[in-house]
């Protein structure tokens, strides 16, 4: 096992590779998301509520003009960024962020451009309801991800609601604590599960999620999940269609408080995580390494930890079973998100430091 404490130069020796870590951007606020431009620079998002760009290893001193304000209170700010599947056609760039009504926030998707160093041509893709906006500060999600024919995936947390049977995780009625899909420009699509129930909102794709912070399609266009649990059961999920994945029903977590939510860790009906971590790790974002630089990481799911400061190696078999899990990185800051950009390295996002860097091959 390696569990390497940060380091920017010496090799470092896991169980499958020698990697070292690159330094690419330093100095940034509470950053949350990373996407690859075509012609190799990085769109960063701050918490606060700016956009960066780095080029040429370089992070811009001046952030991304006219980008929509954030509520950026506790867990709010700006958080996922996305390309459209078709940007170097149409130029879309997708953004995940807490949107402010007066003293209260919520969850909203806008798409925009860049024109030089400005955002322009915003389109809101997707926004709540003005009573979904609540006071909470918490659980905003929120995790983008397009799948190959095109619909975009997100996930929305139950916003910090009361532990209980009537949690929004489980209201169809409401946005809260689900996993959604819409199409590029934001229009519903017709096959979503709950289209023609009454009552229920129409974008929900799965329900029963305490607060999905990562979200990625395998290889093999499963889609999966990791989601923060309370004290314990910090979860890996198979999300399908129309599926009730059971927060807080079923647990494997108690309260801060140290009071219990549930007697139960199943139950007919509801779906079990593949795994879970309890205590729970603080699970961050996740992605799976499709490179040929790490040929024995190939395949294999990564996941960041931020209260346990880890990046986990996962490897899982055909039968969606975790076989195996590594410790490649420990104790080196808060890592909030990992990233295969098609460069053949894996790029790993700090909260805490802010940074950004990139685990590359080590060739001595």
């Amino acid at each position: 096992m390696a569990a390497a404490a940060f380091a920017a130069d010496p090799a470092i020796a896991s169980e499958k590779a020698r990697f070292k870590v690159e330094v690419v951007a330093e100095g940034l606020d509470h950053p949350w998301a990373v996407a690859r431009l075509p012609d190799g620079r990085l769109l960063v998002t701050e918490r606060p509520g700016r956009l960066r760009i780095v080029e040429n290893g370089r992070l811009q001193p001046e952030p991304v003009t006219g980008t929509p304000a954030v509520y950026a209170r506790g867990q709010g700010g700006l958080l996922d960024v996305v390309l459209h599947p078709d940007y170097a056609r149409n130029g879309w760039i997708y953004l995940a962020f807490s949107d402010a009504r007066g003293d209260v926030g919520m969850t909203k998707i806008v798409r925009g451009r860049l024109k030089g160093n400005a955002w322009v041509d915003q389109e809101t893709i997707f926004e709540a309801a003005p009573e979904e906006y609540t006071a909470r500060n918490v659980h905003f999600g929120c995790r983008m991800q397009f799948d190959k024919a095109g619909y975009l995936f997100f996930t929305i947390g139950d916003r910090g609601d009361a532990t209980t049977p009537a949690n929004n995780a489980q209201k169809l009625t409401n946005v809260k604590g689900k996993v959604h899909r819409v199409h590029d420009d934001g229009r519903i699509p017709a096959d979503n599960p709950f289209v023609s129930k009454a009552g229920a909102i129409d974008s929900i794709w799965s329900w029963g999620h305490r607060n999905g912070q990562g979200l990625r399609f395998a290889p093999d266009g499963t889609l999966w999940e990791v989601e923060h649990g309370p004290r314990g059961g910090d979860e890996l999920n198979v999300v399908e269609r129309g599926k009730n994945y059971g927060w807080p029903l079923v647990t494997f977590g108690i309260n801060y408080s140290g009071t219990p939510i549930s007697d139960k860790t199943e139950a007919p009906g509801l779906e079990s995580p593949v795994t879970h971590w309890t205590p729970s790790i603080g699970i961050g974002g996740m992605d799976f390494y499709l490179g040929d630089a790490f040929p024995g990481w190939k395949g294999n799911l990564f996941i960041t930890a931020l209260a346990h400061q880890k990046l986990l190696r996962l490897e899982i078999d055909a039968n969606r079973r975790v076989t195996h899990e590594e410790i490649l990185l420990q104790k080196t800051g808060r890592i909030r998100d990992v990233r295969d950009l098609g460069d053949g390295a894996l790029t790993v996002v700090y909260d805490e430091p802010g940074r950004i860097v990139r685990l590359v091959p080590d060739a001595s």
